[in-house]
């Protein structure tokens, strides 16, 4: 079956396109968005800069679809690792070790996301907030079945986060290699057992 050239084009400016968005991302994790500009990226991409304005508008254009492509995989890649779990707690380990191997081969997601506090704040909350979204699915499932303390589901949603936040900190982004073993594992610890050597009473 031969492909028509209209088809062809299609594929080959889809690649284009991912090839500018792969280069925004490395450039703005590097530079800062304000620091970089339209030509910055097209220069490294190895585009026209009327190439690049065929796909994305604007620096700002690329910048949203940038967090939004980010986001969309990263909760991808955490819901495909979940799926093939049955308990709660083997869920969550599957999707916080998904969420640090993904954040391994895209480190600048950090300094980007971290960025649209100044650049776009209602980027910067949407992006927490999808996260956030299936997190509390997750634990309302739990609460349900009887998995989990009945608390509120938010409140323990963003305190997943914040752990994952600062582990993958810490050591994928600040030290540039995977979470170690006994980390991960102390981790999982403080999350399903607490921290007190006794229950409180």
């Amino acid at each position: 079956m031969s492909v028509s050239k209209e088809t062809q084009l299609t594929s080959k400016g889809m690649k284009t396109r991912q090839k500018i968005l792969d280069t925004a991302e490395e450039i703005f994790g590097e530079k800062g968005y304000f620091e970089t500009s339209i030509v910055d990226i097209t220069v490294k991409a190895g585009v026209a800069q009327g190439t690049y304005y065929n796909y994305f508008p604007t620096k700002k254009s690329i910048y949203d679809e940038l967090v939004r492509q980010l986001s969309s995989s990263l909760r991808y890649e955490i819901k495909v690792a979940m799926e093939v779990e049955t308990s709660f707690y083997d869920r969550q380990r599957a999707g916080f070790l998904a969420f640090f191997e993904w954040v391994l081969s895209h480190r600048n997601l950090y300094s980007i996301v971290q960025q649209s506090v100044l650049v776009d704040k209602e980027l910067y909350r949407w992006y927490y907030e999808k996260i956030a979204a299936g997190f509390i699915k997750s634990i309302e499932m739990a609460v349900d079945k009887r998995e989990c303390k009945p608390l509120n589901p938010e409140t323990v949603a963003y305190c997943l986060m914040g752990v994952g936040q600062f582990i993958g900190m810490r050591w994928v982004l600040w030290e540039d290699q995977a979470v170690p073993e006994e980390v991960f594992e102390e981790a999982m610890q403080v999350i399903f057992r607490g921290i007190n050597l006794s229950e409180v009473k």
